[in-house]
């Protein structure tokens, strides 16, 4: 666990795992903090040396008082990496993480080796604005069970949500009290705000990272032809698909998602050429 001061906010990080291992950092979903990681720790720390980072208005790290955009969230992404000395990182994002890691990759950044982005968007588009100002105006009203049901249902593929009611439902009562607290809407509201501006498509050819992008099937927040289209644009990057899995990728298929991080960075060979 460690903090570090940008621009006056602290910004909390966890790194785990061995020294001499590749360095993974992996970059939150809008709601998520470094905490919704602690399921993964154990499956990447043999391999990697792992990262963890709370984006501003993310966890513990410090809460905004202005407007932002999400640019602000790379910068701090590379003040960190100027913190910690590191000159070669490997990143894997989620959904808003991923449009942070897709302007990071962007500025051409020597520091990205490797890229996987898991429901990721180009830029967003009219219609995910438009779902983002439906969650804005209920935050407002501070009504919790609302904020709920217009978010997390979304978030998971229908059949996943009722084969798991019962963890649904758990998972509801824990977020409840979060949904009803103001500073977390507050930043909620902030964090969504702060991705309207989000557009990188003419910028997707001049990553050089090696990328993967990983769809779902099941994904209604940003549908598998977002993830094709960025697959087309990054120069030489691989897309695969979750079948039977919703937004939240990590939850829905864990076995797939630690496997598609570690089996592409670990694999070091450039090509397999036929025999």
């Amino acid at each position: 666990m460690g903090t570090f001061d940008f621009k006056g906010y602290t910004i909390h990080y966890e790194l785990d795992g061995n020294l001499d291992h590749p360095i993974l950092v992996l970059l939150n979903g809008i709601m998520m903090s470094s905490r919704s990681w602690d399921m993964f720790v154990d499956a990447f720390t043999p391999h990697v040396r792992l990262l963890r980072v709370d984006l501003l208005d993310q966890g513990q790290s410090s809460r905004m008082n202005t407007p932002y955009s999400q640019a602000l969230q790379v910068d701090m992404l590379q003040s960190l990496m100027n913190h910690l000395k590191f000159e070669r990182v490997h990143v894997a994002a989620i959904s808003y993480g991923g449009s942070v890691a897709l302007q990071w990759a962007a500025r051409r950044d020597g520091r990205i080796d490797r890229l996987i982005l898991f429901n990721a968007v180009a830029k967003t588009s009219p219609w995910l604005k438009a779902i983002g100002h439906g969650w804005n105006a209920v935050a407002r009203t501070r009504d919790a069970e609302a904020y709920y049901h217009i978010t997390i249902p979304f978030i998971y593929s229908p059949d996943f949500y009722t084969r798991n009611l019962a963890w649904m439902e758990a998972r509801k009562e824990k977020l409840l009290p979060l949904f009803g607290h103001a500073p977390f809407l507050d930043a909620m509201i902030r964090l969504t705000d702060s991705a309207e501006s989000h557009d990188v498509e003419h910028e997707l050819p001049k990553i050089e990272a090696k990328t993967l992008v990983v769809a779902s099937e099941h994904d209604y927040l940003t549908p598998v032809f977002e993830q094709v289209h960025i697959s087309r644009l990054i120069p030489g990057a691989q897309l695969i698909v979750f079948d039977d899995c919703g937004h939240a990728s990590m939850y829905e298929k864990p076995d797939l998602f630690v496997s598609s991080i570690l089996g592409f960075i670990l694999d070091r060979k450039q090509s397999y050429p036929l025999p």
